[in-house]
């Protein structure tokens, strides 16, 4: 028989899979007001208020404050599963995938301040669970975001953290590590569309069309799926005609 804090964890964890992350984040909560030290309950929180805060597209003042609040809210919760259990992967995990996310949401300039913390949380996930394909995917994003900065931003990026932190960034390692998202998960779609976006990136247009063209069939697992379905789509077609670079 499950305890009050195993049955809201599995309350939880079955709306968080059934695409219900507000009813989800409840649940956790729920579990926290029993045991604030959970750390399930905190991680899986953190995982829970990211999905609820990525949904969040409308440009208003707003709506804007609410989607960064909640991501904050996601690092803060994380964090403190964290200082629970330092050599828990799913912590540090997910401390990397909301910084990764709300970084998305600023400018160039704002979006390097959390490039560090992104990076050593996601290298220390790998390290503690060499399975943790979230954090491949935010560390192969990582190469890709700081590669498709302006140079002007390089500059200032290189000017707060050292040009040899920067100078690490590289498409090898962005394909490489979102390569190994997808091995890991295949059938989540945003691995995929992801590591098409980098294939592209370096014409690889092949590669890309393999990736968009699986895309199409995956079952839906993820609150934007359907987003990113029809942003696989319009890049597939984009690049239907694309020569793959020598």
């Amino acid at each position: 028989m499950r305890t009050p804090l195993q049955h809201h964890l599995h309350v939880g964890d079955s709306l968080l899979f059934a695409l219900h992350p507000e009813a989800a984040v409840t649940q956790f909560q729920e579990a926290l007001a029993l045991d604030s030290t959970s750390y399930d309950a905190l991680w899986k929180s953190a995982r829970a208020t990211i999905d609820v805060a990525k949904q969040i597209e409308s440009t208003d003042d707003a709506a804007k404050h609410r989607r960064d609040s909640l991501y904050m809210r996601a690092r803060s919760l994380a964090e403190a599963a964290v200082r629970v259990n330092p050599e828990g992967a799913q912590g540090h995990s997910l401390i990397a995938q909301a910084l990764g996310r709300l970084s998305r949401t600023r400018g160039g300039k704002e979006r390097v301040k959390f490039a560090k913390i992104i990076y050593d949380e996601a290298s220390r996930a790998i390290t503690l669970d060499s399975t943790n394909d979230p954090a491949y995917h935010v560390l192969g994003a990582w190469h890709a975001e700081i590669k498709r900065l302006s140079g002007f931003t390089r500059f200032f990026a290189k000017t707060l953290f050292g040009a040899g932190f920067m100078d690490q960034a590289n498409w090898a390692d962005a394909q490489r590590l979102l390569e190994r998202a997808v091995a890991l998960r295949p059938n989540y779609v945003f691995h995929r569309l992801e590591l098409a976006e980098v294939y592209v990136d370096v014409g690889k247009y092949s590669a890309a069309r393999e990736q968009l063209t699986a895309i199409h069939d995956l079952p839906i697992g993820d609150v934007l799926d359907t987003e990113y379905q029809m942003r696989a789509a319009k890049l597939l077609d984009d690049i239907k005609s694309e020569k793959d670079k020598s």
